[in-house]
């Protein structure tokens, strides 16, 4: 294309112009002079050295995406070569904070009468957020950024109330998208029904909403300005005649209680109270906490850290031993292996806190093979001055369902060179076992190797007696909480004596935990137990240290 009467310079001065007016970014790239112009605003989003800069491929290589580098020189040249007509391609650049995020640059040639070339054209970004919704016909969240602004990121008194339907994904599985549609702009009719004057609605997400308040309202007036919209949307579903069952949720953040006031964080923390209002139960609203927020934080850091432990060959975990006594002798037969975890970030951590994690998120797999093979490897090392020596390892529910633990288990043994019959497998949350068939299968294949199990926290619930006919363990092991009401009481005392005595007829062990001072054992003692395990003999301690106290005596 060739034009006449306007220069680069005069191109360039078009897009300052042009760049308040806009969201996308207007660019000039004078390819002969090898000089490349482009709207203002876009030096303060991407890395770029400046809005106007030479040597540009070499500039490219700051903020283009490393891997579509090559693809967009091609492109470029084959546009001034005369092989393509028209520059159009989708690659990445480089945000001023390192993320990188899909464009699409679009351009022709021009040619001036001189017969200087310059690619003219547009560059936006693909992965924009929406700025308006027009199923609820609401405005998209992006806009609040521009009204945060106007308040210079000092908010006044007032309230952020963020919205969401319950199991929304059922709706359209279930009613089909159409009917989703209808039930989101419903409930945003419903919602806006309810603003108070000067308050503003925004959609978040497919089925999320944001009212913003900064009129001085506080959570009391949040709450009931939720309680009103919830029961509209009862009434909403009563005349549908319950086409479609559901129910909302919400996040309530004061203002005062926002320490930084960027839009990003604002999304978060409200983002946070909202999914805790579901966490709890759903259909109601709650009001946030910033140490509710923080232990978040910490969870979220704390599982970040496993994962990276877990890649590093499960570096800062490590096996504590507790001894196990013969309750009679007062000598020690073993020991049982518990996992324990530290940082330089959080230092040890308590396993109540991270073995939680280690189970939702499937990391107790990898770790638990890794507990395996190091509990078994310090048994076999302690064999070697106390033969006998046997070493109980806990497996919960998660490793059992989950992974191969049975072949995990024989080959750990083999690889480790241990008598079966040394080795004791606790199970935790046998509870969730009991009826499971596939488990009592796999179970039976590794009692037919030798080796012992235990049943974990006996006596914490009224259904445990079916463990011993469906799991039929070798030993049962007294739960403290157990072992605390029998010190305590004379019904529960003799409720445990009851128990220990039947367990010994079916030709079980018993042991019990929680032992913490001499009292306690010559009481237990008198109900026979096989096994005692306590404080009083030896709190959980690292391996050397387990080692000096009862190994090389």
């Amino acid at each position: 294309m060739e034009f006449s009467g306007i220069s680069a310079k005069s191109l360039c001065q078009i897009i300052d112009l042009l760049d308040p007016c806009m969201d996308d970014y207007l660019y000039l790239y004078d390819y002969k002079n090898d000089y490349y112009y482009i709207s203002p605003d876009a030096a303060k989003r991407f890395l770029l050295p400046s809005n106007q800069f030479t040597d540009v491929f070499t500039a490219f290589a700051q903020f283009v995406y490393p891997n579509d580098l090559e693809e967009l020189k091609t492109d470029l040249n084959e546009t001034f070569s005369g092989k393509k007509h028209f520059h159009n391609m989708q690659y990445r650049w480089i945000t001023t904070d390192g993320r990188p995020v899909w464009i699409n640059c679009r351009g022709f040639i021009m040619r001036d009468e001189n017969g200087s070339d310059y690619l003219v054209g547009c560059i936006n970004e693909i992965g924009v957020s929406q700025k308006a919704d027009n199923v609820s016909g609401l405005l998209g969240v992006s806009n609040l950024q521009n009204w945060l602004e106007e308040y210079n990121y000092i908010l006044p008194d007032g309230y952020f109330l963020r919205l969401g339907l319950d199991d929304f994904k059922e709706i359209n599985e279930k009613n089909g998208l159409e009917y989703g549609d209808f039930v989101l702009k419903k409930t945003a009719d419903i919602i806006s029904s309810f603003l108070l004057p000067n308050q503003k609605l925004y959609k978040v997400v497919a089925d999320e909403y944001l009212i913003v308040d900064l009129n001085g309202g506080n959570a009391v007036d949040a709450h009931a300005q939720y309680s009103k919209i919830r029961c509209a949307l009862d009434d909403f579903v009563a005349e549908s005649y319950y086409n479609a069952m559901f129910t909302i949720s919400a996040g309530v953040l004061e203002c005062k209680n926002v320490e930084k006031c960027t839009y990003s964080n604002i999304m978060k923390i409200t983002e946070f109270a909202l999914n805790e209002a579901k966490r709890q139960g759903k259909n109601r609203s709650y009001y946030f906490q910033s140490s509710d927020y923080d232990t978040y934080l910490r969870k979220k850091k704390l599982t970040q850290l496993l994962r990276q432990a877990v890649k590093d060959n499960c570096v800062g975990f490590e096996a504590y031993l507790q001894p196990l006594f013969h309750c009679v002798t007062n000598s020690i037969y073993g020991a049982e292996s518990l996992l324990r975890f530290h940082t330089e970030e959080f230092g040890m951590v308590s396993p109540g806190e991270f073995i939680p994690i280690l189970e939702e998120t499937g990391l107790i797999i990898p770790v638990g093979r890794w507990m395996l093979h190091r509990s078994l490897a310090i048994a076999h090392e302690f064999q070697q001055v106390k033969p006998d020596f046997k070493i109980s390892v806990n497996i919960s529910y998660i490793q059992i369902m989950k992974s191969n633990i049975i072949s995990e288990i024989i080959y750990a043994i083999n690889t480790h060179q241990m008598d079966p019959s040394n080795v004791i497998i606790e199970l935790t949350e046998s509870g969730q076992l009991e009826s499971d068939t596939r488990f009592t299968k796999l179970w039976s294949k590794l009692k037919d190797q030798g080796v012992q199990l235990a049943l974990d926290d006996f006596g914490t619930g009224y259904s445990n007696f079916h463990y011993l006919n469906d799991l039929k363990p070798d030993i049962i092991k007294i739960d403290r909480s157990f072992t605390l009401k029998a010190l305590q009481n004379d019904y529960e005392y003799n409720l445990l004596a009851l128990m220990s005595g039947m367990v010994h007829k079916l030709d079980l062990k018993v042991c019990i935990e929680g032992i913490e001072y001499e009292t306690e054992l010559a009481k237990m003692r008198q109900l026979f137990p096989d096994y005692c395990q306590g404080y009083y003999f030896g709190k959980p301690m690292a391996v050397e240290q387990f080692r000096q106290n009862f190994i090389d005596l």
